[in-house]
């Protein structure tokens, strides 16, 4: 194995050694590197000194360890135009062709560039954080505790990775530096986002969710690293000058993926969807076990999240229930489509961070969501209610928005499998197109119309059997 990875090291000792030669790559990132960590030192300061000012002592213990994480993160962002430059860049400059005429197969190729992107990143990202805890050392300021440390240098390797790991993937695919350059912001923002949340954790105080958090990206960053070395082809990459966008070609694509050959509805609908349900079938069984997780996960929380329900307050429930029927006739449609609308929207959230993600954060409103229903049942049974509360209040509905919510998750677990497949015959933007046009015939052909009839269960048929029980 080492035989045949021994070629990709040496790219990354040519590409390092390159690296460190150019004065105008190493002057500005070492400068801002070691410049924003005094920056951060003093900003620490001053805040302990302001919040122990008025006693909230836990306010500064907590900024110290997000700081650390921002100094490690900003040399990162800055150190990604090298990652987004690893290909393009060098075949603007016209210095690609020679590399890519040696013997090395196409994945060596691409996992030396890699690993040559990711090595400045990091020796930037820990230089910074070193000068940061000095300066914390030298200031008096106590430091956090070595697990959160460890953690914190745990999430900033993992996300380094995982950003040049998708600004390569851009660098193989863009046509230029500038559309290189301008598609970073798919990885940065998100990124940033993702920060904001894990600050919110720590202020928090709960940094064993950070663990959570380092698992997620350490997986997206392997599937990231799959989809570069499954869609680069040194052929395409000399060949391609600039990408068009083509409406026609976009449209017949997601056009014969979505029909899936079918002349007529009936064709599309009894082979075609059945079709793509069996592809999809390894999806749909793990979306189901996230699903049976999501509930255990609920169960378990009850003791610690226990509510006391008032019996009084539960025996009024069956007048609350019949105002609620006088509001929603039997034959209004608004209630439906308000209950529709606002499972839809879920969905559709996970579909946009699924797609960011590869599908890793596209399972979690699935998982909250019987996360929800799980906690609920427990809390029920534990102030002493019967099974068939619960029944009459969630079940009638649930048997059918569950199952749709499973099935669009696996509709997005299996479009970012199909993104890290290998597929020589097709480009990523063809694999991409399909992967949606696969999407939006789950959701058209099964997802929506379980969700309306859920809806109008919910809406019609739910509130009447809970009434037969509370009254």
């Amino acid at each position: 194995m080492f035989k045949r990875l021994y070629p990709a090291l040496v790219i990354t000792r040519r590409e390092v050694r390159d690296q460190l030669r150019d004065w105008r790559i190493i002057f500005p990132v070492l400068g801002l590197t070691v410049f924003f960590p005094f920056l951060m030192n003093f900003t620490a300061q001053q805040m302990l000194g302001f919040v122990n000012r008025y006693g909230a002592t836990i306010i500064g213990e907590r900024l110290v360890p997000f700081l650390l994480m921002i100094v490690g993160f900003f040399p990162i962002s800055v150190s990604l135009v090298i990652a987004l430059e690893t290909f393009v860049g060098e075949k603007e400059r016209g210095s690609i062709e020679p590399l890519l005429n040696t013997p090395l197969e196409d994945w060596q190729l691409y996992l030396g560039k890699l690993l040559a992107a990711t090595i400045p990143p990091l020796l930037s990202s820990f230089l910074g954080m070193s000068v940061y805890l000095a300066g914390l050392v030298i200031g008096g300021v106590p430091l956090p505790p070595l697990q959160v440390l460890f953690q914190i240098f745990s999430l900033t390797v993992v996300q380094a990775v995982m950003m040049v790991a998708g600004a390569v993937v851009v660098s193989s695919q863009a046509t230029s530096v500038r559309s290189a350059n301008l598609l970073s912001s798919f990885i940065i923002i998100p990124v940033a986002l993702l920060i904001q949340g894990e600050s919110v954790v720590m202020f928090w105080g709960d940094y064993t969710t950070l663990w959570w958090a380092v698992g997620g990206l350490l997986v997206l960053t392997v599937l990231l690293v799959r989809v570069g070395t499954a869609h680069f082809q040194r052929e395409e990459l000399l060949g391609r000058e600039i990408d068009v966008l083509n409406v026609k070609w976009m449209w017949r694509v997601f056009r014969r993926e979505f029909t899936g050959g079918a002349a007529h509805f009936g064709m599309w609908l009894t082979r075609s969807l059945p079709r793509a349900l069996r592809d999809m079938r390894v999806g749909i069984w793990v979306a189901a076990g996230l699903a049976v997780a999501g509930v255990a996960i609920g169960l378990s929380i009850v003791p610690r999240f226990f509510l006391t329900l008032n019996v009084a307050d539960m025996d009024q429930m069956g007048g609350r229930l019949q105002d609620l029927l006088d509001l929603w006739s039997l034959a209004g449609a608004a209630p439906v489509m308000a209950i529709f609308w606002q499972n839809m929207r879920v969905l559709l959230l996970a579909s946009v961070v699924g797609a960011f993600t590869l599908g890793i954060l596209g399972v979690l409103p699935l998982m909250a969501s019987t996360a929800a229903v799980g906690y609920l049942y427990g809390l029920l049974v534990s102030n002493g209610f019967p099974p068939l509360t619960f029944v009459m209040l969630i079940l009638p509905h649930a048997v059918l928005e569950i199952p749709a919510a499973v099935l669009a998750t696996a509709a997005v677990i299996h479009a970012g499998a199909r993104l890290a497949t290998p597929d020589s015959s097709k480009t990523v933007g063809e694999v991409g197109l399909a992967a949606f046009a696969n999407w939006c015939k789950i959701m058209v052909g099964v997802v929506i119309p379980l969700l309306i009839i859920a809806a109008g269960i919910e809406s019609w048929l739910t509130p009447r059997l809970a009434l037969l029980f509370f009254r």
